[in-house]
Protein backbone atom coordinates (compact mmCIF):
# COMPACT_ATOMS: atom_id res chain seq x y z
CA UNK A 1 0.00 0.00 0.00
CA UNK A 2 1.12 3.59 -0.57
CA UNK A 3 1.62 4.95 2.91
CA UNK A 4 3.02 8.36 1.91
CA UNK A 5 5.21 8.45 5.00
CA UNK A 6 7.72 11.26 5.56
CA UNK A 7 11.25 10.21 6.42
CA UNK A 8 14.28 12.30 7.36
CA UNK A 9 17.58 10.84 6.24
CA UNK A 10 19.88 10.63 9.27
CA UNK A 11 23.47 11.92 9.35
CA UNK A 12 26.24 9.34 9.67
CA UNK A 13 29.46 9.77 11.65
CA UNK A 14 32.81 10.07 9.92
CA UNK A 15 34.79 12.48 7.79
CA UNK A 16 32.57 12.00 4.70
CA UNK A 17 29.32 13.98 5.08
CA UNK A 18 26.56 11.42 4.48
CA UNK A 19 22.88 10.96 5.28
CA UNK A 20 21.21 7.54 5.27
CA UNK A 21 17.62 6.38 4.76
CA UNK A 22 16.82 5.06 8.23
CA UNK A 23 15.98 1.37 8.54
CA UNK A 24 16.93 0.27 5.03
CA UNK A 25 20.14 -1.47 6.10
CA UNK A 26 18.27 -3.56 8.62
CA UNK A 27 15.15 -4.15 6.54
CA UNK A 28 16.62 -4.75 3.08
CA UNK A 29 20.34 -5.29 3.62
CA UNK A 30 21.26 -2.31 1.40
CA UNK A 31 23.32 0.84 1.73
CA UNK A 32 21.12 3.80 0.77
CA UNK A 33 22.01 7.44 1.28
CA UNK A 34 23.28 10.75 -0.04
CA UNK A 35 26.31 12.93 0.56
CA UNK A 36 26.02 16.39 2.08
CA UNK A 37 27.76 19.73 1.82
CA UNK A 38 29.98 19.05 4.82
CA UNK A 39 30.92 21.18 7.77
CA UNK A 40 34.35 22.36 6.58
CA UNK A 41 34.74 26.13 6.54
CA UNK A 42 37.52 25.83 3.96
CA UNK A 43 35.74 23.86 1.23
CA UNK A 44 32.50 22.03 0.48
CA UNK A 45 32.31 18.30 -0.23
CA UNK A 46 31.43 18.94 -3.88
CA UNK A 47 31.28 15.77 -6.03
CA UNK A 48 30.29 17.43 -9.30
CA UNK A 49 31.92 15.95 -12.39
CA UNK A 50 32.03 19.33 -14.12
CA UNK A 51 33.88 21.70 -11.82
CA UNK A 52 36.68 24.26 -11.98
CA UNK A 53 38.30 22.84 -8.85
CA UNK A 54 41.64 21.02 -9.12
CA UNK A 55 41.16 17.42 -10.23
CA UNK A 56 43.16 16.11 -7.27
CA UNK A 57 40.77 17.66 -4.76
CA UNK A 58 37.65 16.33 -6.46
CA UNK A 59 39.06 12.85 -6.91
CA UNK A 60 40.18 12.83 -3.29
CA UNK A 61 36.55 13.32 -2.25
CA UNK A 62 35.42 10.54 -4.56
CA UNK A 63 38.03 8.19 -3.12
CA UNK A 64 36.92 9.10 0.39
CA UNK A 65 33.30 8.33 -0.48
CA UNK A 66 34.24 5.00 -2.06
CA UNK A 67 36.23 4.07 1.03
CA UNK A 68 33.44 5.03 3.43
CA UNK A 69 31.36 1.94 2.60
CA UNK A 70 33.12 -1.44 2.51
CA UNK A 71 31.69 -4.29 0.47
CA UNK A 72 31.70 -2.61 -2.95
CA UNK A 73 34.13 -3.08 -5.84
CA UNK A 74 32.04 -1.43 -8.58
CA UNK A 75 30.62 2.09 -8.80
CA UNK A 76 28.23 2.97 -11.62
CA UNK A 77 27.03 6.42 -12.66
CA UNK A 78 26.40 8.40 -15.84
CA UNK A 79 26.49 11.78 -17.50
CA UNK A 80 22.83 12.55 -16.83
CA UNK A 81 20.61 14.15 -19.47
CA UNK A 82 17.33 14.66 -17.55
CA UNK A 83 15.63 11.91 -19.52
CA UNK A 84 13.84 8.61 -18.81
CA UNK A 85 16.53 6.12 -19.90
CA UNK A 86 17.47 3.42 -17.40
CA UNK A 87 19.82 0.44 -17.62
CA UNK A 88 20.17 -2.86 -15.77
CA UNK A 89 23.76 -3.62 -14.75
CA UNK A 90 24.79 -7.24 -14.34
CA UNK A 91 28.18 -6.50 -12.79
CA UNK A 92 30.68 -3.72 -12.35
CA UNK A 93 34.26 -3.32 -11.24
CA UNK A 94 36.08 -0.05 -10.67
CA UNK A 95 34.44 3.24 -11.60
CA UNK A 96 32.09 3.14 -14.61
CA UNK A 97 30.74 6.39 -16.10
CA UNK A 98 28.21 6.00 -18.89
CA UNK A 99 26.50 8.50 -21.19
CA UNK A 100 22.86 9.42 -21.62
CA UNK A 101 21.33 7.62 -18.62
CA UNK A 102 19.36 8.87 -15.65
CA UNK A 103 18.60 5.54 -13.98
CA UNK A 104 20.43 2.42 -12.90
CA UNK A 105 19.20 -0.98 -11.72
CA UNK A 106 20.99 -4.11 -10.58
CA UNK A 107 20.66 -7.32 -8.64
CA UNK A 108 24.41 -7.75 -8.21
CA UNK A 109 25.99 -7.47 -4.76
CA UNK A 110 29.05 -5.24 -4.75
CA UNK A 111 27.77 -2.78 -7.37
CA UNK A 112 27.06 0.70 -6.00
CA UNK A 113 24.61 2.76 -8.08
CA UNK A 114 25.08 6.54 -8.03
CA UNK A 115 23.38 9.71 -9.34
CA UNK A 116 24.38 13.35 -8.86
CA UNK A 117 21.80 15.84 -7.60
CA UNK A 118 21.43 19.42 -6.38
CA UNK A 119 17.61 19.94 -6.23
CA UNK A 120 16.51 17.07 -8.48
CA UNK A 121 15.08 14.09 -6.60
CA UNK A 122 16.96 10.81 -6.23
CA UNK A 123 14.49 7.91 -6.41
CA UNK A 124 15.52 4.79 -4.50
CA UNK A 125 13.83 1.51 -5.48
CA UNK A 126 14.15 -1.74 -3.55
CA UNK A 127 12.47 -5.07 -4.20
CA UNK A 128 11.14 -6.38 -0.90
CA UNK A 129 12.00 -9.88 -2.14
CA UNK A 130 15.68 -8.89 -2.44
CA UNK A 131 15.95 -9.49 -6.19
CA UNK A 132 16.95 -5.99 -7.27
CA UNK A 133 17.52 -2.32 -6.53
CA UNK A 134 17.29 0.85 -8.61
CA UNK A 135 18.36 4.47 -8.36
CA UNK A 136 16.84 7.15 -10.59
CA UNK A 137 17.56 10.85 -11.15
CA UNK A 138 14.29 12.79 -11.43
CA UNK A 139 14.13 16.47 -12.26
CA UNK A 140 10.98 17.89 -13.79
CA UNK A 141 11.91 16.64 -17.27
CA UNK A 142 12.55 13.11 -16.05
CA UNK A 143 9.35 13.23 -14.04
CA UNK A 144 7.38 14.37 -17.09
CA UNK A 145 9.05 11.75 -19.31
CA UNK A 146 8.09 8.93 -16.93
CA UNK A 147 11.39 7.76 -15.48
CA UNK A 148 9.60 6.10 -12.54
CA UNK A 149 7.46 4.10 -14.96
CA UNK A 150 10.55 3.08 -16.94
CA UNK A 151 12.29 1.90 -13.78
CA UNK A 152 9.30 -0.07 -12.53
CA UNK A 153 8.73 -1.65 -15.95
CA UNK A 154 12.41 -2.63 -16.22
CA UNK A 155 12.19 -4.35 -12.84
CA UNK A 156 9.30 -6.42 -14.16
CA UNK A 157 10.74 -7.18 -17.60
CA UNK A 158 14.27 -8.05 -16.50
CA UNK A 159 13.88 -9.45 -12.99
CA UNK A 160 10.19 -10.40 -12.76
CA UNK A 161 9.61 -7.96 -9.92
CA UNK A 162 5.98 -6.92 -9.39
CA UNK A 163 5.23 -3.23 -8.67
CA UNK A 164 3.49 -4.34 -5.47
CA UNK A 165 6.83 -5.69 -4.21
CA UNK A 166 8.69 -2.42 -4.79
CA UNK A 167 9.52 -0.01 -1.97
CA UNK A 168 10.29 3.50 -3.21
CA UNK A 169 11.80 6.51 -1.46
CA UNK A 170 11.86 10.04 -2.89
CA UNK A 171 15.08 11.43 -1.46
CA UNK A 172 16.60 14.81 -0.67
CA UNK A 173 15.45 17.40 -3.22
CA UNK A 174 13.85 20.80 -3.53
CA UNK A 175 10.42 21.20 -1.90
CA UNK A 176 7.32 22.60 -3.56
CA UNK A 177 7.51 25.86 -1.63
CA UNK A 178 10.98 26.55 -3.02
CA UNK A 179 10.44 25.22 -6.54
CA UNK A 180 8.80 28.03 -8.52
CA UNK A 181 8.09 27.08 -12.14
CA UNK A 182 6.21 28.19 -15.23
CA UNK A 183 2.95 26.75 -16.49
CA UNK A 184 4.77 24.64 -19.11
CA UNK A 185 6.53 22.71 -16.35
CA UNK A 186 3.31 22.22 -14.40
CA UNK A 187 1.47 20.94 -17.46
CA UNK A 188 4.33 18.66 -18.50
CA UNK A 189 4.27 17.03 -15.07
CA UNK A 190 0.49 16.59 -15.12
CA UNK A 191 -0.25 19.16 -12.43
CA UNK A 192 -3.16 21.60 -12.49
CA UNK A 193 -2.51 25.23 -13.43
CA UNK A 194 -4.76 27.68 -11.61
CA UNK A 195 -4.56 31.45 -11.49
CA UNK A 196 -1.99 33.77 -13.09
CA UNK A 197 1.08 32.10 -11.57
CA UNK A 198 3.87 31.73 -10.75
CA UNK A 199 3.31 28.14 -9.69
CA UNK A 200 5.04 25.84 -7.24
CA UNK A 201 5.68 22.19 -8.09
CA UNK A 202 6.18 19.51 -5.45
CA UNK A 203 8.21 17.01 -7.47
CA UNK A 204 8.21 14.39 -4.73
CA UNK A 205 4.43 14.49 -4.40
CA UNK A 206 4.09 14.16 -8.17
CA UNK A 207 6.52 11.22 -8.26
CA UNK A 208 4.64 9.53 -5.41
CA UNK A 209 1.39 9.95 -7.35
CA UNK A 210 2.98 8.33 -10.39
CA UNK A 211 4.17 5.43 -8.26
CA UNK A 212 0.68 4.96 -6.86
CA UNK A 213 -0.71 4.81 -10.38
CA UNK A 214 1.80 2.10 -11.25
CA UNK A 215 0.84 -0.01 -8.24
CA UNK A 216 4.09 0.46 -6.31
CA UNK A 217 3.64 -1.15 -2.91
CA UNK A 218 5.17 1.42 -0.57
CA UNK A 219 6.38 5.00 -0.99
CA UNK A 220 8.05 7.45 1.37
CA UNK A 221 9.49 10.95 0.86
CA UNK A 222 12.31 12.86 2.48
CA UNK A 223 11.54 15.78 4.76
CA UNK A 224 14.77 17.54 3.77
CA UNK A 225 14.65 20.37 1.22
CA UNK A 226 17.90 21.04 -0.62
CA UNK A 227 17.04 24.77 -0.84
CA UNK A 228 15.65 25.30 2.68
CA UNK A 229 18.48 23.20 4.10
CA UNK A 230 21.26 24.56 1.89
CA UNK A 231 23.64 24.70 4.85
CA UNK A 232 23.61 20.87 4.71
CA UNK A 233 22.98 20.19 1.02
CA UNK A 234 23.74 21.73 -2.37
CA UNK A 235 20.96 23.60 -4.20
CA UNK A 236 21.19 24.78 -7.80
CA UNK A 237 18.11 26.97 -7.33
CA UNK A 238 19.08 28.55 -3.99
CA UNK A 239 22.63 29.29 -5.20
CA UNK A 240 21.47 30.66 -8.56
CA UNK A 241 23.43 27.98 -10.36
CA UNK A 242 26.75 28.30 -8.54
CA UNK A 243 26.51 25.33 -6.14
CA UNK A 244 28.16 21.92 -6.18
CA UNK A 245 26.63 18.45 -6.36
CA UNK A 246 25.74 15.68 -3.94
CA UNK A 247 25.84 12.01 -4.84
CA UNK A 248 22.93 9.73 -3.99
CA UNK A 249 23.94 6.09 -3.74
CA UNK A 250 22.33 2.66 -3.38
CA UNK A 251 23.94 -0.75 -3.29
CA UNK A 252 23.84 -4.31 -2.02
CA UNK A 253 27.18 -4.91 -0.26
CA UNK A 254 29.04 -8.16 -0.70
CA UNK A 255 29.22 -8.36 3.09
CA UNK A 256 26.09 -7.76 5.22
CA UNK A 257 25.17 -4.09 5.49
Amino acid sequence: MIDGSLVAETPLPGSVPRFEIPGWRERFGVVAGITGRGASEEEDFDLGLWTDEPVGKVMGRWRALRSAEPGFDGFVMAHQVHGPEVRWHEASRGWTILDGLDGHLTGTPGAMLMVTVADCVPIYLVDSGHRGIGLLHAGWRGTAAGIVRRGVEAFGTIAGISPADIVMHCGVGICGECYEVGDEVMKACGSAVNGPGPWHLDLRARLADQAAGLGVGEVSSSTWCSAHDCSRFFSHRASRGSDGRMVAYLGIPKTPA
